[in-house]
């Protein structure tokens, strides 16, 4: 028999996980069987079994492909725009969010991988792999801010990086919950945070909150 091309075997593969996709994003990761992905691939059993002998293998596999789909988006950004100021960076990485936060968007998805990553040890491996270079690409932004002089000399861009992250999960979370807040009420938003130097009342290294009373 020929020996069949990578190329032919990596499109196989695609389909199954394209099929499986479609079928979380229409059902849920535990509300969806082998068999349904089987069906909606159009392949025979033992075809979709060659390529993954369980429904956990195409779970770890599309978290995978999910969280690099968002990375590849976002370092986009950083890596052709570096002459945008922070602010506007946030506004194009929020517009990325927004293409991805229809019924097949990446989005549906990674909340689903989020939480099969809190039972799943093998797909929160998987997450804690990858999404440090989510954060990398954040303090890029972080970094380029810093050398236009856009942030403070002292800034620990590490730190600004974790919390630029986090505005992505908590804005997408929103929007899919609750329909709100819209890309411009976010901006808005984030511009009334990083737009205007700490003045003098803003709280220090050595501020101390007092405690509530008890």
């Amino acid at each position: 028999m020929p020996r069949v091309s990578e190329q032919h075997l990596a499109a196989r593969r695609q389909q199954i996980l394209d099929a499986a996709r479609r079928c979380f994003l229409r059902n849920g990761f535990h509300q969806t069987s082998m068999q349904d992905v089987i069906s909606e691939a159009g392949l025979s059993v033992g075809a979709v079994y060659r390529y993954f002998t369980s429904k956990h293998e195409i779970v770890a596999a599309i978290a995978g492909q999910t969280v690099d789909g968002v990375g590849r988006e976002f370092n986009a950004i950083a890596a052709h725009e570096p002459q945008y100021p922070l602010i506007e960076a946030m506004d194009r990485v929020l517009a990325v969010v927004d293409t991805q936060l229809g019924p097949d968007g990446m989005f549906r998805l990674a909340v689903q991988v989020w939480a099969e990553a809190m039972r799943d040890q093998t797909v929160a491996a998987l997450v804690a792999e990858r999404y440090p270079r989510l954060r990398e690409f954040f303090t890029t932004l972080a970094q380029q801010a810093l050398d236009r002089g856009e942030l403070a000399a002292d800034t620990d861009v590490t730190a600004v990086g974790h919390v630029l992250l986090g505005m992505i999960p908590g804005y997408a979370l929103q929007r899919l919950l609750t329909g709100a807040p819209d890309h411009q009420t976010f901006m808005a938003g984030i511009h009334a945070l990083m737009s205007h130097p700490p003045g003098p009342a803003s709280l220090t290294a050595d501020t101390r909150i007092p405690d509530a009373p008890i």
